[in-house]
């Protein structure tokens, strides 16, 4: 954006929800979004075309398969190529599904521990000089099954207690210049998968708000760490309805 300095944001999974929704709200704070998607193309360019119909040449899509070993330092890449610098990165996208113990497989664990933990490690990596460069932040979104493990879910419990690891260790790697801080939402939206309503009746009694959040209470937590904690870093906020302090 030319005489105008926007700070850039590249969120990973960005297409659809919890992503798009830390999108709109960043770019409503001020930043320029890179929209991060896999396979949700259609969706990364509606967002797109909204965001920038709001401000011009504000919003980017960029396509990659967080799998591919190249993808962290493409990515860092495009963002630099669309904007001209990288700010703030959030890691967002996530592969979640059950994985039985009998059954459980090495794809399963390449594709769940890699889309989890391997991908945030290796994009912080590759954003690490120009994110000292600019003062800048990393959110990881987490889970609150990181400390306590979902039943069924034993890989992505795992990875996901992995990726708070990973947050404070990085917050002390990249110390002074780079902040690094998790969010760990509760049951936010249900699964793509269909649960029957006695199990989610189930569920909204064990939280203490009893309710479910949206994805704007995960986003607000997001843009807090990110533009508004400038003293927070190693820090993982729960955002879950008090469900943690039950579980």
């Amino acid at each position: 954006m030319q005489g105008v300095v926007q700070k850039v944001v590249l969120v990973t999974g960005a297409a659809h929800r919890l992503g798009a929704a830390i999108a709109r709200l960043l770019h409503a704070r001020g930043l320029a979004v890179v929209i991060h998607y896999s396979r949700s193309r259609a969706e990364a360019q509606a967002l797109r075309d909204a965001l920038e119909g709001e401000r011009a040449q504000s919003a980017a899509v960029v396509a990659a398969d967080l799998l591919d070993p190249a993808a962290p330092a493409y990515l860092v890449a495009q963002a630099i190529a669309a904007f001209g610098r990288l700010d703030y990165v959030i890691n967002n996208a996530s592969s979640f599904y059950p994985t039985i113990m009998e059954a459980a497989s090495l794809a399963d664990w390449d594709d769940l521990i890699g889309t989890n933990l391997r991908a945030p490690f290796f994009l912080a990596q590759a954003a690490c000089a120009e994110l000292r460069a600019r003062q800048g932040a990393i959110i990881n979104i987490i889970d609150i099954h990181s400390e306590r493990p979902l039943k069924g879910y034993p890989i992505y419990s795992v990875a996901k207690a992995g990726l708070a690891m990973m947050t404070r260790a990085l917050a002390r790697e990249f110390a002074p210049h780079v902040r690094v801080n998790g969010v760990s939402p509760g049951t936010i939206l249900w699964p793509d998968r269909e649960l029957a309503d006695p199990l989610k009746a189930e569920i909204v009694a064990r939280i203490p708000q009893k309710r479910i959040g949206s994805p704007g209470d995960i986003a607000s937590a997001a843009a807090y760490l990110l533009l508004d904690a400038g003293y927070v870093t190693g820090q993982i906020l729960a955002v879950d309805g008090g469900r943690s302090v039950v579980i």
